[in-house]
């Protein structure tokens, strides 16, 4: 991997133009080279995708269960970036190493940052940048990059519009589904515990308790301490809840150890929720509709209803 901090931009765009000149006319040069798109995260990719179809090339810096927190780009990360039209992000400094890879790749496309519209949540003063896990938010950052696509691309513009219209109408179905499956679920039993802050959007959309997190930080790589372990132990058996939940791409070793020192059951595995990423190609999670269900379904099947059968808008997605 290119470890930005430890080479100049000066070396960062020897190297690109090396890997440009054994590229062009081979494995870089794609279909719908005339118009590139390169994105940050799982999530932010596969808004765009939807909002572009087939229209244009879309390039993911991040992979499934990569942390958007701690990427790392390669030499192909920035040469894709270094001859981009549009760069999509999600932003509220979710990808702190952003800066730095656009000045190592040259970057001089356009920025599009899909939080844009989307009223931040705050916890202890610090924004939650994990806008995404509301529904609703999914469908403004799916507007703003549909239009800020449009300003760059006019000629598909209508085609841009017209697509994030029709995944708005998925997305708002996908909300009404979840807040109709969760409303079987009394609100006092709607208690959550997770592998890190990542659901401040989600808990707060429907009416959901966090009652805490293992790692009591934005930033999925931090490491809690043995006191918030005993911290969050304690709070889990004053408040009954029944399960802590794994996630996707953290290590479930502390959530088995918190779940097993107070005594309920764990999700993991295949049963952890998705958060940071989407899942790999045959999780059944490879997008952000089927992953929302599956971790909307999770939390049912813990708190011990059945979610309610899908709509027809997302029975193929």
């Amino acid at each position: 991997m290119l470890r930005l901090g430890l080479v100049t931009r000066h070396a960062a765009t020897a190297i690109i133009a090396v890997l440009m000149a054994t590229s062009l006319g081979g494995c870089v040069t794609q279909e719908n080279s005339d118009f590139r798109i390169v994105t940050t995260t799982t999530q932010v990719t596969d808004f765009t995708k939807q909002v572009v179809g087939d229209s244009a090339d879309v390039f993911a810096l991040l992979q499934a269960n990569q942390s958007a927190h701690t990427f790392d780009p390669s030499a192909r990360d920035l040469l894709e970036l270094s001859m981009a039209d549009a760069l999509v992000i999600n932003g509220e400094n979710l990808e702190p190493w952003l800066d730095d890879a656009i000045s190592a790749s040259g970057f001089s496309g356009s920025l599009i940052v899909a939080s844009e519209h989307v009223p931040p949540q705050f916890r202890d003063g610090v924004i939650d940048p994990h806008v995404w896990t509301n529904p609703v938010n999914a469908a403004m950052m799916t507007d703003d990059i549909a239009t800020g696509l449009a300003a760059i691309n006019p000629a598909r513009g209508k085609t841009y519009a017209r697509n994030a219209a029709t995944y708005d109408r998925q997305l708002h179905a996908l909300d009404d589904w979840i807040r109709a499956t969760l409303n079987q679920v009394p609100i006092e039993k709607r208690l959550l515990v997770t592998n890190h802050d990542a659901f401040t959007y989600f808990v707060t959309a429907y009416n959901i308790t966090l009652v805490g997190s293992i790692i009591p930080e934005f930033d999925d790589n931090a490491e809690p301490s043995a006191a918030d372990i005993d911290a969050l132990v304690a709070k889990i058996r004053q408040t009954n809840v029944r399960a802590v939940f794994a996630e996707s791409s953290i290590s479930p070793k502390l959530a088995h150890t918190v779940a097993n020192e107070a005594g309920i059951r764990v999700f993991a595995g295949d049963d952890s929720l998705y958060s940071d990423t989407l899942g790999p190609t045959g999780s059944g999670a490879e997008n952000y509709i089927s992953a929302t269900i599956h971790n909307v379904s999770l939390l049912a099947f813990a708190w011990g209803v059945q979610p309610l059968p899908l709509p027809q808008e997302l029975t193929h997605v």
